[in-house]
């Protein structure tokens, strides 16, 4: 599946049949929090968090993948992605 997040796909046209999105929610892991936390008081990346955000955006793109699929399409275009917690 091709996936732009620009508006357009040069030299093909563009037939919209629907649109389709991929959310997760994740919930953190006491343990991993607590690691977290005391890596918070010096300093620098949360690994933790970083991993754990870097899978709900895997899990999400998947699953927008693959609602596309199943309308049939063989491109999404104009892709988001947004993160919050």
């Amino acid at each position: 599946m091709i996936v732009l997040t620009t508006d357009s796909f040069p030299g093909r046209e563009i037939e919209p049949i629907g649109m389709v999105r991929g959310s997760t929610v994740r919930a953190k892991h006491i343990g991993s929090d607590i690691v977290a936390s005391l890596r918070n008081i010096v300093g620098g990346e949360v690994k933790e968090y970083a991993s754990l955000m870097a899978g709900a955006r895997e899990q999400a793109y998947d699953r927008m993948v693959a609602e596309a699929e199943r309308l049939g399409a063989d491109a999404i275009v104009a892709a988001r992605f947004e993160t919050s917690n």
